[in-house]
């Protein structure tokens, strides 16, 4: 089993910056992708950020240019450095680390609230 922690949300004004956490314990013998996703009131959870084993990103173009995902594979975390936000950024955000094995795990969730 795979437990995901992730922290660092809140509440912070349009135009500012909040990062946020997620380390992984558990059984693990070797992560591959890790990444956060986000799911706003009434809408489906979509994806932000992944980033791989071997650092190749990948962001939602929402967010190309303001977020920077990162990882510390020593630590088994994964980082999300969010700048000049949005109202519309607004939302739970889900940490998802799959493993080498195929296996996914999800984090509990980490509500940002984004104030105009």
């Amino acid at each position: 089993q795979v437990q995901l922690v992730e922290s660092g949300g809140g509440l912070v004004q349009a135009g500012g910056s909040v990062r946020l956490s997620c380390a992984a314990s558990g059984t693990i013998f070797s992560i591959n992708t890790m990444g956060w996703y986000r799911q706003a009131p009434g809408k489906q959870r979509e994806l932000v950020a992944t980033i791989t084993s071997g650092g190749s990103t990948n962001y939602a173009d929402s967010v190309q240019g303001r977020h920077t995902i990162s990882r510390d594979n020593a630590k088994n975390t994964v980082y999300l450095q969010m700048n000049s936000l949005k109202p519309e950024d607004t939302a739970v955000y889900y940490c998802r680390v799959r493993l080498r094995s195929g296996d996914a795990y999800w984090g509990q969730g980490t509500q940002v609230t984004v104030s105009s």
